[in-house]
């Protein structure tokens, strides 16, 4: 019933930008914490950013601050990770997650979707 769907991925060139997205439909008991976290092949996945969709609370990464930002349109069910001044070190596949609270610990999430590659050259 629930489901998280990423888009937004693809590949840029150090400096730009990219738009994720994370429609995500059937966590009806409250509203959640949504979460963008991130993998890179041989890493632990990591947080990015996260927002109490019930209050639009938003919490960001040390490394990311300043360049991504999440938001959301609750109109729409969706939630957003915009990402300025790329790095080739922000290369992952990125996720979003849905859970209770917003918390660095990935298996306090209880759902995820299935990614989005970011890809970032220099």
């Amino acid at each position: 019933q629930v489901q998280l769907v990423e888009s937004g991925g693809g590949s840029v060139q150090a400096g730009g930008s990219l738009r994720l997205s994370c429609a995500f439909s059937g966590y009806s008991n409250r509203r959640p914490c949504m979460g963008w976290f991130r993998q890179a092949p041989g890493a632990e996945r990591e947080g990015v950013a996260w927002i109490y969709t019930g209050t639009g609370t938003t919490y960001h990464a040390e490394s990311v601050k300043g360049r991504f930002t999440i938001s959301q349109d609750n109109a729409k069910n969706t939630v957003y990770l915009q990402m300025n001044s790329l790095k080739p070190e922000d290369t992952s596949l990125y996720y979003c997650a849905a859970g209770r609270r917003c918390t660095v610990i990935p298996a306090d999430f209880d759902y995820w979707g299935q990614g989005t590659q970011v890809t970032v050259s220099s």
